[in-house]
């Protein structure tokens, strides 16, 4: 496997208009402590990754539309050659929003949507109308010919829509649909309680299985579930058919479950170079470092990409390096990010050998 940076998130704000209960960031409007950095060192940035990579850029939040030039961002990172794509709650679109993505250069657009109707959606992001702002998002990016992605992420409360979400989000007119199983960090950690159970995880990832393959205009992909790697091997030798995989051209193309500092990263507002969105632990900072010295020289990226120092269960599993568990799930539930994906019900064989 080779370890370049594909897919980078990059927060350019932890400002923002919603209060979700799984927010990793725990965003607010007026954050203490955690100021948007000046256009200025955006271009910096943006000038520090070109030299070495060519990824996906997603410029994400909090909310990334609350920063009056997300756009002059996109722009210049347009002009460096970079695919730019914006990560909204979709609450703030409007027509002049749509015509400024558009010109900015920007390829695809992410939109929230965690429920099929406003009482679940609403609950979940904590703001009568959240609802209503993103499906008002979709229509005006179908209407302006923009492509967007919905993402939905889903807990005990709001598990049972999982369907009823992925059936809205073709009917919107979606790219793709990215089923998000939740890791609590940030503001995560006070649902520990409404995570979905291990027994449930393996139903739903054999749900999407059996919904992936028949499903023909959009692309559908489970995100932070990198056991529906092992799943899809699995059910595929276990009904003797080739599994269709497809890619989504805005993606990071990978065949793996968990690719944290493998293939993406996440740059906070801080200049933090972390694993993935809800892996908490700096690999270096952009303040101090060039992103090239962070992505190859991090301690922590070379022992996420050595699965031999994998543990538990992951450590013996013959599909560490199809799965390779979720590390960001890891740390937070046991305090060691090389310890074994804790949702996972799989009992490894221990003959070490890959079906």
């Amino acid at each position: 496997m080779e370890f370049a940076p594909k897919w980078i998130a990059w927060e350019i704000t932890r400002r923002c208009n919603l209060h979700c209960v799984h927010c990793r960031s725990a965003s607010e409007m007026e954050v203490e402590g955690h100021p948007d950095f000046p256009t200025s060192e955006a271009f910096r940035v943006i000038d520090d990754i070109v030299s070495y990579a060519a990824p996906v850029v997603v410029l994400s939040g909090g909310e990334p539309l609350v920063r009056k030039d997300v756009f002059e961002i996109a722009r210049y990172g347009t002009d460096k050659g970079l695919r730019m794509c914006l990560a909204t709650n979709g609450t703030l679109v409007n027509e002049e929003v749509c015509e400024r993505i558009k010109t900015s250069g920007i390829r695809i657009v992410s939109l929230s949507l965690d429920g099929s109707n406003e009482d679940v959606h609403d609950d979940f992001r904590s703001q009568k109308g959240a609802f209503a702002g993103t499906v008002n998002a979709a229509r005006l990016f179908k209407k302006h010919g923009i492509e967007f992605i919905v993402n939905s992420s889903f807990t005990k409360r709001n598990q049972e829509e999982i369907p009823r979400v992925y059936r809205l989000a073709k009917e919107l007119g979606a790219t793709a649909w990215y089923m998000f199983m939740i890791v609590p960090t940030g503001r995560g950690e006070e649902i520990m309680n409404e995570l979905i159970t291990k027994e449930d995880y393996e139903e739903i990832l054999d749900w999407h299985y059996q919904m992936e393959k028949e499903e023909e205009t959009m692309l559908v992909r489970p995100t932070c579930a990198p056991h529906y790697y092992r799943v899809v091997l699995q059910q595929s030798k276990k009904e003797g058919e080739k599994f269709r995989k497809r890619t989504l051209k805005f993606s990071t193309g990978g065949s793996k479950g968990c690719i944290a500092g493998q293939l993406i990263c996440l740059i906070d507002v801080d200049g933090n170079v972390l694993p993935c969105s809800y892996f908490p632990m700096p690999a270096g900072n952009i303040r101090k470092q060039s992103f090239k010295e962070i992505w190859e020289g991090s301690e922590l990226f070379r022992n996420l990409r050595d699965f031999k120092k994998y543990k538990g269960k992951c450590g013996s599993c013959e599909f560490v390096n199809v799965c390779g568990g979720c590390r960001a799930r890891a740390h937070s539930i046991h305090g060691d990010y090389l310890e074994e994906e804790p949702f996972c019900s799989y009992i490894p064989r221990k003959t070490g050998k890959a079906e």
